[in-house]
Protein backbone atom coordinates (compact mmCIF):
# COMPACT_ATOMS: atom_id res chain seq x y z
CA UNK A 1 0.00 0.00 0.00
CA UNK A 2 1.30 3.07 -1.03
CA UNK A 3 1.53 5.72 2.26
CA UNK A 4 -0.40 8.75 1.77
CA UNK A 5 0.74 12.43 2.96
CA UNK A 6 -2.42 13.56 3.68
CA UNK A 7 -3.32 14.22 7.29
CA UNK A 8 -6.43 12.60 7.28
CA UNK A 9 -6.95 10.97 10.80
CA UNK A 10 -5.83 7.19 9.60
CA UNK A 11 -4.95 5.15 13.17
CA UNK A 12 -3.02 2.16 13.03
CA UNK A 13 -2.06 -0.27 16.17
CA UNK A 14 0.25 -2.63 15.95
CA UNK A 15 0.65 -5.06 18.77
CA UNK A 16 0.05 -2.75 21.07
CA UNK A 17 0.39 -4.14 24.64
CA UNK A 18 0.48 -1.78 28.11
CA UNK A 19 1.23 -2.68 31.53
CA UNK A 20 0.81 -0.45 34.72
CA UNK A 21 1.91 -0.50 38.07
CA UNK A 22 5.29 -1.39 39.49
CA UNK A 23 7.54 -4.03 40.82
CA UNK A 24 4.98 -7.07 42.10
CA UNK A 25 2.08 -5.07 41.64
CA UNK A 26 2.72 -4.66 37.33
CA UNK A 27 -0.19 -5.94 35.47
CA UNK A 28 -0.75 -5.87 31.68
CA UNK A 29 -4.12 -3.76 31.01
CA UNK A 30 -4.04 -4.77 27.01
CA UNK A 31 -2.49 -7.36 25.36
CA UNK A 32 -1.32 -7.40 21.48
CA UNK A 33 -3.67 -5.77 20.30
CA UNK A 34 -4.01 -4.77 16.33
CA UNK A 35 -6.84 -2.54 14.86
CA UNK A 36 -6.80 0.05 11.80
CA UNK A 37 -9.31 3.30 11.92
CA UNK A 38 -9.96 4.58 8.63
CA UNK A 39 -9.81 8.65 8.18
CA UNK A 40 -12.97 10.18 9.13
CA UNK A 41 -14.60 6.60 10.46
CA UNK A 42 -16.90 6.10 13.50
CA UNK A 43 -15.41 3.60 15.70
CA UNK A 44 -16.24 2.49 19.53
CA UNK A 45 -14.71 0.68 22.20
CA UNK A 46 -17.34 -1.67 23.87
CA UNK A 47 -16.44 -3.43 26.73
CA UNK A 48 -17.12 -4.30 30.78
CA UNK A 49 -15.21 -1.94 32.68
CA UNK A 50 -11.58 -2.58 33.32
CA UNK A 51 -10.97 -4.05 30.32
CA UNK A 52 -8.62 -1.60 28.93
CA UNK A 53 -10.98 0.57 26.84
CA UNK A 54 -9.92 4.11 28.19
CA UNK A 55 -5.88 3.35 28.73
CA UNK A 56 -6.12 2.27 24.80
CA UNK A 57 -7.46 5.72 24.38
CA UNK A 58 -5.33 6.75 26.85
CA UNK A 59 -2.65 5.53 24.21
CA UNK A 60 -4.06 7.09 21.23
CA UNK A 61 -4.04 11.08 23.44
CA UNK A 62 -0.51 10.19 23.80
CA UNK A 63 -0.98 9.92 27.81
CA UNK A 64 0.19 6.54 28.08
CA UNK A 65 3.20 5.09 26.40
CA UNK A 66 2.82 1.12 25.24
CA UNK A 67 5.08 -1.64 26.84
CA UNK A 68 5.27 -3.40 23.32
CA UNK A 69 3.85 -2.12 20.09
CA UNK A 70 3.20 0.51 18.23
CA UNK A 71 0.66 3.50 17.70
CA UNK A 72 0.40 5.84 14.44
CA UNK A 73 -1.83 8.26 13.18
CA UNK A 74 -1.36 9.25 9.29
CA UNK A 75 2.07 7.13 9.80
CA UNK A 76 3.49 8.70 12.29
CA UNK A 77 4.58 7.43 15.74
CA UNK A 78 1.73 8.85 18.58
CA UNK A 79 4.79 9.92 21.09
CA UNK A 80 2.72 12.85 23.45
CA UNK A 81 -0.59 15.00 23.54
CA UNK A 82 -1.26 17.22 20.60
CA UNK A 83 -4.20 18.92 19.62
CA UNK A 84 -4.49 17.07 16.69
CA UNK A 85 -6.19 14.65 18.83
CA UNK A 86 -8.60 15.88 20.77
CA UNK A 87 -9.96 14.53 24.28
CA UNK A 88 -13.38 14.80 25.95
CA UNK A 89 -14.31 12.93 28.84
CA UNK A 90 -17.37 12.06 31.18
CA UNK A 91 -16.22 14.63 33.43
CA UNK A 92 -16.16 18.32 32.66
CA UNK A 93 -13.17 20.27 32.39
CA UNK A 94 -14.15 23.29 31.74
CA UNK A 95 -12.57 26.48 33.74
CA UNK A 96 -15.56 27.69 35.95
CA UNK A 97 -13.83 31.29 35.77
CA UNK A 98 -13.72 31.68 32.38
CA UNK A 99 -17.40 32.09 30.31
CA UNK A 100 -18.14 29.94 27.48
CA UNK A 101 -16.94 32.19 24.59
CA UNK A 102 -13.50 31.82 26.34
CA UNK A 103 -13.20 28.51 27.26
CA UNK A 104 -13.96 27.67 23.87
CA UNK A 105 -11.43 29.34 22.04
CA UNK A 106 -8.89 28.89 25.04
CA UNK A 107 -7.05 26.39 22.68
CA UNK A 108 -6.97 29.03 19.69
CA UNK A 109 -5.16 31.59 22.59
CA UNK A 110 -2.57 29.15 23.40
CA UNK A 111 -1.86 28.94 19.83
CA UNK A 112 -1.42 32.43 19.74
CA UNK A 113 -4.45 33.23 17.50
CA UNK A 114 -6.18 37.10 18.07
CA UNK A 115 -8.52 37.65 20.30
CA UNK A 116 -11.27 38.83 17.30
CA UNK A 117 -10.49 35.80 15.11
CA UNK A 118 -10.46 33.19 17.78
CA UNK A 119 -14.19 34.48 19.15
CA UNK A 120 -15.17 34.61 15.91
CA UNK A 121 -14.77 31.38 15.64
CA UNK A 122 -16.17 29.88 18.99
CA UNK A 123 -19.34 31.83 17.97
CA UNK A 124 -19.58 29.46 15.14
CA UNK A 125 -18.90 26.32 17.00
CA UNK A 126 -20.98 27.30 19.43
CA UNK A 127 -24.04 28.00 16.92
CA UNK A 128 -23.34 24.12 15.43
CA UNK A 129 -23.43 22.89 18.93
CA UNK A 130 -26.92 24.78 19.51
CA UNK A 131 -25.70 26.81 22.31
CA UNK A 132 -26.10 30.47 20.36
CA UNK A 133 -26.96 32.76 23.07
CA UNK A 134 -25.10 31.54 25.86
CA UNK A 135 -21.48 32.79 24.75
CA UNK A 136 -21.42 34.99 28.20
CA UNK A 137 -22.43 32.62 30.61
CA UNK A 138 -20.10 30.75 33.04
CA UNK A 139 -20.27 27.03 33.33
CA UNK A 140 -22.12 26.46 36.55
CA UNK A 141 -25.16 28.33 34.73
CA UNK A 142 -25.30 25.48 32.11
CA UNK A 143 -27.07 22.12 32.49
CA UNK A 144 -24.90 19.02 32.22
CA UNK A 145 -25.56 18.71 28.63
CA UNK A 146 -25.15 22.04 27.43
CA UNK A 147 -21.98 21.52 28.97
CA UNK A 148 -20.85 18.85 27.49
CA UNK A 149 -21.90 20.51 24.36
CA UNK A 150 -18.72 23.36 25.21
CA UNK A 151 -16.45 20.66 26.00
CA UNK A 152 -17.15 19.10 22.52
CA UNK A 153 -16.96 22.91 20.87
CA UNK A 154 -14.08 23.21 23.05
CA UNK A 155 -11.91 20.61 21.66
CA UNK A 156 -13.77 21.31 17.78
CA UNK A 157 -11.94 24.49 17.85
CA UNK A 158 -8.36 23.07 16.68
CA UNK A 159 -9.70 21.18 14.37
CA UNK A 160 -8.49 17.84 15.60
CA UNK A 161 -7.54 14.88 12.94
CA UNK A 162 -9.30 12.78 15.41
CA UNK A 163 -11.80 13.22 18.25
CA UNK A 164 -11.17 10.83 21.36
CA UNK A 165 -14.33 10.37 23.39
CA UNK A 166 -14.16 8.57 26.61
CA UNK A 167 -17.88 7.68 27.66
CA UNK A 168 -18.43 11.51 27.60
CA UNK A 169 -22.24 11.20 28.31
CA UNK A 170 -22.06 8.86 30.44
CA UNK A 171 -23.03 11.05 33.64
CA UNK A 172 -26.46 12.96 31.58
CA UNK A 173 -30.04 11.48 32.22
CA UNK A 174 -31.58 8.81 29.13
CA UNK A 175 -33.17 11.53 27.05
CA UNK A 176 -30.41 14.44 27.39
CA UNK A 177 -28.08 11.21 26.85
CA UNK A 178 -30.05 10.41 23.27
CA UNK A 179 -30.25 14.04 22.08
CA UNK A 180 -26.77 14.92 22.63
CA UNK A 181 -25.76 11.34 20.86
CA UNK A 182 -27.89 12.66 18.18
CA UNK A 183 -25.74 15.95 17.99
CA UNK A 184 -22.67 14.41 17.41
CA UNK A 185 -23.57 12.39 14.86
CA UNK A 186 -24.74 15.47 12.94
CA UNK A 187 -21.59 16.82 13.83
CA UNK A 188 -19.48 13.95 12.67
CA UNK A 189 -21.39 14.23 9.30
CA UNK A 190 -20.44 17.81 8.77
CA UNK A 191 -16.99 17.41 9.57
CA UNK A 192 -16.04 13.82 9.11
CA UNK A 193 -13.31 13.46 11.80
CA UNK A 194 -12.30 10.53 12.53
CA UNK A 195 -13.95 9.59 16.01
CA UNK A 196 -12.94 6.72 18.54
CA UNK A 197 -15.75 6.46 21.51
CA UNK A 198 -15.35 4.85 24.45
CA UNK A 199 -18.39 3.04 25.96
CA UNK A 200 -20.17 0.14 28.21
CA UNK A 201 -23.37 1.14 26.49
CA UNK A 202 -24.19 -1.62 23.88
CA UNK A 203 -27.21 0.55 22.62
CA UNK A 204 -25.05 3.38 22.28
CA UNK A 205 -22.08 1.49 20.25
CA UNK A 206 -24.68 0.12 17.96
CA UNK A 207 -26.02 3.56 17.60
CA UNK A 208 -23.30 5.77 16.56
CA UNK A 209 -20.67 3.38 15.54
CA UNK A 210 -19.21 2.63 11.42
CA UNK A 211 -17.58 -0.66 13.38
CA UNK A 212 -17.74 -1.57 17.02
CA UNK A 213 -14.52 -2.86 18.34
CA UNK A 214 -15.72 -5.59 21.25
CA UNK A 215 -12.99 -5.92 24.24
CA UNK A 216 -12.69 -8.52 26.13
CA UNK A 217 -12.05 -8.53 29.83
CA UNK A 218 -7.87 -7.51 31.19
CA UNK A 219 -5.64 -7.99 29.16
CA UNK A 220 -7.53 -6.35 27.02
CA UNK A 221 -8.27 -7.98 23.66
CA UNK A 222 -10.25 -7.48 21.06
CA UNK A 223 -12.58 -10.24 20.74
CA UNK A 224 -14.64 -9.04 17.88
CA UNK A 225 -15.67 -6.56 15.00
CA UNK A 226 -18.63 -5.92 14.21
CA UNK A 227 -19.14 -3.34 10.82
CA UNK A 228 -23.25 -1.47 11.19
CA UNK A 229 -24.02 -1.07 7.91
CA UNK A 230 -27.37 1.05 9.33
CA UNK A 231 -28.48 3.86 7.31
CA UNK A 232 -27.95 7.28 8.14
CA UNK A 233 -29.22 8.98 9.55
CA UNK A 234 -30.08 7.31 12.55
CA UNK A 235 -32.60 8.01 14.79
CA UNK A 236 -34.07 6.36 18.08
CA UNK A 237 -36.63 3.99 15.81
CA UNK A 238 -33.12 2.22 15.00
CA UNK A 239 -33.11 0.99 18.66
CA UNK A 240 -36.35 -1.46 18.43
CA UNK A 241 -35.43 -2.62 14.41
CA UNK A 242 -34.78 -6.66 14.66
CA UNK A 243 -31.77 -6.38 13.40
CA UNK A 244 -30.32 -3.89 15.85
CA UNK A 245 -31.66 -6.40 18.42
CA UNK A 246 -30.11 -9.15 17.18
CA UNK A 247 -26.38 -7.27 17.60
CA UNK A 248 -27.17 -6.17 21.04
CA UNK A 249 -28.01 -10.11 22.03
CA UNK A 250 -24.44 -10.79 20.16
CA UNK A 251 -22.69 -8.04 21.87
CA UNK A 252 -24.36 -8.87 25.43
CA UNK A 253 -22.78 -12.71 24.91
CA UNK A 254 -19.22 -11.44 24.30
CA UNK A 255 -19.33 -9.50 27.15
CA UNK A 256 -19.97 -12.33 29.77
CA UNK A 257 -17.13 -12.88 31.58
CA UNK A 258 -16.25 -16.00 29.64
CA UNK A 259 -15.73 -13.96 26.17
CA UNK A 260 -17.75 -16.89 24.43
CA UNK A 261 -20.66 -16.17 21.89
CA UNK A 262 -21.96 -18.71 18.67
CA UNK A 263 -20.22 -17.01 15.26
CA UNK A 264 -22.91 -14.83 13.35
CA UNK A 265 -23.90 -15.41 10.08
CA UNK A 266 -25.37 -12.30 8.09
CA UNK A 267 -28.38 -12.93 5.57
CA UNK A 268 -28.27 -9.71 3.32
CA UNK A 269 -31.28 -10.34 1.14
CA UNK A 270 -32.28 -6.78 -0.89
CA UNK A 271 -28.97 -5.71 0.82
CA UNK A 272 -30.51 -5.04 4.42
CA UNK A 273 -28.49 -5.53 7.52
CA UNK A 274 -30.11 -8.71 9.11
CA UNK A 275 -28.17 -11.61 11.21
CA UNK A 276 -28.65 -14.39 12.86
CA UNK A 277 -26.90 -16.99 15.35
CA UNK A 278 -25.06 -20.16 14.01
CA UNK A 279 -25.46 -23.21 15.79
Amino acid sequence: MTETTNKDGRIQVDRLSIELGEGPARFEVLHDLSVTIEPGEFVCLLGPSGCGKSTLLGALAGHLAPSHGQVTLDFEPITGPDPDRGLVFQQHTLFPWKTVLDNVGYGLKMKGVPRAAREHRAVELLQLVGLQGFEHRYPRELSGGMQQRVEIARVLINNPRVLLMDEPFGALDALTRSRMQELLLDLWTRMRTTVVFVTHDIDEALFLADRVLVIGPRPGRIVEELKLDFARPRSAALLTDPAFVQLKRRCLALLREDGLAPPLERLSPLGAPQWRFAV
